[in-house]
């Protein structure tokens, strides 16, 4: 097994990483770190990682962003699978021995994750929205659930992840552009049709830092996830299909907006609040639940925030005879 390990100005935590790759019971991998223009001691601390352990093997470029970076530890490994590692992360020893195995035993699977904890020193600056998000992905075991929920959120934690490399470089690696390289990249592989399940078992402590770029990076931005999961609906389950959206508060409106914005048609809003029934948002029509099969074909989609209200948006489109994941998907 390769791992792929960008890296840039990780001092402080790279040596518990590369600590806990090197105690990994599956002794036969390799750890291919890109050093991507760091300021402080990283590439020092790498070189020196190296020197006492020859399956570490270091790459040093300038600043180019972190496709880049797994891209070339991409073309650099020397294994049929990759798994993906950052470098403020602890992976469990067990970690690649068990995806390995997985990978090896089920041929239909071409992406594996596993479930993840936060861990310190990251837990202090981690608030409830990231805790929220732990237990939702944590949730998400297998294919069916993933796929249903993947308009959402990423269904899985990047560094948790363990893949078949051709099938990574079959969909054309990481794509360098103002956006989520990992949310970009499982919904491609969704639209290719790969198939995806996750561990049950905890097997990575994911370690959110404040300077996380998921935190301080606009290719990262709440917008920029909402232009992908648009982009995918309508290569996929919105083709020759008009979108009703249940819910018309600030998250339905905002991803009617997006919607509308790319050229997608939205024909009604669904609504239980009897003041909006009735009315009319963006110049489209505000329906209640017993209106909603009105419009022929459509794609629904559930954009709501809470947990609860999603549950009960799917219940009453179950009860309308919809399917989930074929009719209906959850969106946030």
């Amino acid at each position: 097994m390769s791992v792929l390990l960008p890296v840039r100005d990780a001092g402080p935590t790279l040596s518990d990483c590369l600590d806990s790759l090197g105690a990994q019971t599956l002794a036969r991998h390799e750890v291919i770190a890109v050093d991507d223009g760091s300021r402080d001691d990283t590439g020092e601390r790498l070189l020196a990682g190296a020197a006492r352990d020859p399956r570490l093997r270091v790459f040093r470029t300038p600043p180019r962003g972190i496709a880049a970076a797994l891209n070339l530890a991409l073309a650099e490994a020397r294994a049929e699978v990759v798994a993906r590692m950052d470098a403020d992360d602890w992976a469990h020893p067990l970690r690649l021995e068990a995806q390995l195995a997985r990978l090896r035993e089920d041929p239909r699977v071409d992406v594996l994750g596993c479930r993840v904890a936060t861990g310190a020193p990251a837990a202090e600056g981690s608030g409830a929205g990231m805790r929220a998000y732990v237990d939702w992905v944590n949730g998400l075991v297998d294919h069916d659930a993933m796929a249903r929920a993947r308009f959402v959120d990423s269904p899985l934690v990047h560094p948790s992840v363990a893949m078949r490399a051709q099938a990574l470089r079959d969909l054309g690696s990481y794509r360098d552009f103002a956006g989520p390289e990992d949310y970009d990249l499982w919904l491609r592989a969704f639209d290719a049709g790969l198939r995806f399940a996750k561990l049950p078992e905890v097997l990575l402590e994911w370690r959110d830092s404040p300077g996380r770029l998921t935190r301080t990076d606009p290719r990262y931005s709440a917008r920029a996830f909402v232009r992908l999961k648009v982009a995918s609906l309508a290569r996929g389950p919105l083709v020759g299909r008009p979108a009703v959206v249940w819910g018309a508060g600030p998250i339905g409106k905002a991803f009617a907006r997006a919607l509308m914005g790319a050229g997608q048609r939205v024909a009604a809003f669904i609504e239980v609040d009897r003041r909006k029934i009735g009315r009319h948002i963006h110049g489209v029509p505000v329906l209640a639940v017993d209106e909603a099969l009105r419009i022929a074909g459509a794609l629904h989609l559930g954009a709501v925030g809470q947990a609860g209200a999603r549950d009960r948006i799917r219940d009453e489109v179950k009860h309308l005879g919809l399917v989930d994941g074929r009719d209906f998907f959850a969106v946030a």
